[in-house]
């Protein structure tokens, strides 16, 4: 499947009116951006210079200076103070706390706990058998007693009852219906009609006044502030709206080709540096200062170098034979004093011979000496 490209975009014609306003606008905004953009490459430039020259060593050497006061003592305390402080805590309060409170747990705090649990069981199943041989019984016998009572009490209260209930009926009941449904009712479904027509009258009143406002703010308001909008407000901020696109875009031109000629005016006055200062300073280096080095090298410096290598060469020598003679001296004065050293004795270093085998004809008994 073969890609197809977009067609490409079409432009818009553009107006008479976009063509009058870009030229000039286009020209004064560069003859005003080129000194910004040069003063601005220059304030670029001097930045860099002075965060390369002076803020990046002296943010450095505060960094370590930083390091040094606050980093580094934080570091020995912790490492050399706290540390070893916080071990040795620990280990008091394992000796101290958690030794006595483990001896403490195993041997008064579990025994008291598990004979309290025996005799919380023992407590509580003397309480279920209280329970089921005492209180359940005489409990079955007071039900069994007020169920009686009840039922004694209940046949003579029905007759009672029905007495109060025909009364009730006939003395309230009947008259509060009749006088729902012949007097309340009728006058509730009167009220309610006229209530409603009350409210379709008001209703109409307003709508009547409502669009009598209507018509009349349309005409006063409306139509003039659409008029206004159509043939004042719109053209003035289609006019403004291409005046600032305009102005926006002429500024970008603008600082780009500032930039350029900010560029080449940097590379002319760099050029005329170098050319200046920089090219007859390398010329002089070059071709003046490097030969005579040369020749001051060769004809002063390595021979003086010679020279001093000899005078050190030879000093060490006299050194090294003052040396031995004072040694030689110190020898034959002290063999003149206290003589020369002894012969040592040669030293005999043969294996010992080990222990002659025992024999009939060899014995060291005394039964069998000859």
């Amino acid at each position: 499947m073969e890609l197809r490209e977009p067609p490409p975009e079409q432009s818009q014609p553009e107006g008479c009116l976009v063509v009058a306003v870009r030229l000039p606008v286009r020209i004064v905004v560069l003859v005003l951006v080129v000194p910004v953009r040069m003063v601005w490459d220059v304030l670029v430039a001097a930045g860099r210079l002075l965060r390369d020259t002076v803020l990046r060593p002296f943010g450095r050497a505060l960094l370590w200076l930083g390091r040094a006061v606050f980093v580094w003592p934080c570091v020995g305390l912790w490492r050399y103070v706290v540390v070893p402080a916080g071990r040795a805590l620990a280990w008091l309060a394992a000796v101290l706390v958690g030794v006595p409170a483990v001896w403490l747990y195993r041997w008064v705090l579990t025994p008291v706990g598990r004979a309290l649990a025996r005799l919380a069981r023992g407590a509580g199943a003397v309480l279920a058998w209280v329970y089921a041989r005492v209180l359940s019984p005489v409990g079955h016998g007071l039900a069994w007693l007020l169920t009686g009572v009840g039922a004694v009490l209940a046949a003579l209260g029905a007759g009672t009852y029905t007495a109060v209930a025909w009364l009730a009926r006939h003395l309230l009941v009947v008259p509060a219906r009749w006088l729902y449904t012949w007097v309340l009712a009728p006058a509730g479904r009167a009220v309610a009609w006229c209530v409603r027509g009350l409210g379709w009258l008001l209703g109409l009143l307003v709508t009547g006044a409502g669009l009598a406002l209507y018509r009349t703010a349309r005409v006063l308001l409306v139509l003039p502030a659409l008029a206004l909008w159509r043939w004042v407000l719109a053209p003035v901020g289609r006019f403004l709206t291409v005046v600032a696109r305009e102005v926006g875009d002429a500024l970008g031109h603008a600082w780009r080709i500032a930039g350029r000629i900010s560029r080449a005016v940097g590379r002319a006055l760099g050029t005329l540096f170098r050319w200046i200062f920089v090219e007859p300073a390398r010329w002089v280096y070059r071709s003046v200062l490097t030969p005579v080095g040369h020749v001051v090298r060769d004809a002063v410096l390595r021979p003086v170098a010679d020279g001093v290598r000899a005078v050190g060469r030879a000093g060490r020598e006299a050194l090294a034979t003052a040396r031995a003679t004072v040694r030689q001296a110190r020898a034959e004065a002290r063999r003149m004093l206290f003589g020369g050293p002894g012969r040592p004795l040669p030293a005999d270093r043969r294996e010992p011979p080990g222990a002659a085998a025992r024999s009939l004809g060899n014995s060291t008994t005394a039964l069998t000496k000859d």
